[in-house]
């Protein structure tokens, strides 16, 4: 997947738009190698159980939610600035090539996620004698 400006200025378009406050986007990396994609997405303070990834072909959507831990201190708080965004979230990624999703895994340390996506093998060139 190539660096597209237009997509990052879409998705920060869509964070400032956003008519929910409690609407939040993470910070994503994505990479390619020879072999393989990697996603590598910012979600500070989520567990492995709010996370929910799915593999199609060669998509890869991530969704989650990450709670208001604040919203339980009661109503008597005043907030004076809030920058970190909480609530729902979904992501999806196109890739080029076709996704081993039976190889794929995820690991969550220290609030980054990591997806690594083994491209799927492809198949050789089969000639075909015409009778």
């Amino acid at each position: 997947m190539s660096w597209d400006p237009m997509r990052d200025l879409r998705v920060w378009q869509e964070r400032l738009a956003s008519p929910r406050a409690d609407a939040w986007i993470p910070a994503i990396d994505v990479y390619e190698t020879a072999d393989r994609y990697v996603v590598a997405a910012e979600v500070p303070g989520m567990t492995r159980d709010q996370i929910e990834l799915a593999v199609e072909d060669s998509r890869l959507t991530i969704r989650g939610h990450r709670i208001d831990k604040s919203a339980a201190a009661g109503p008597t708080v005043h907030f004076h600035q809030v920058e970190r965004g909480h609530g729902p979230f979904a992501r999806t990624f196109e890739f080029s090539s076709k996704i081993d999703s039976e190889s794929v895994s995820a690991e969550l340390s220290m609030g980054i996620l990591t997806i690594t996506l083994p491209k799927a093998a492809t198949q050789p060139l089969r000639k075909i004698e015409v009778r």
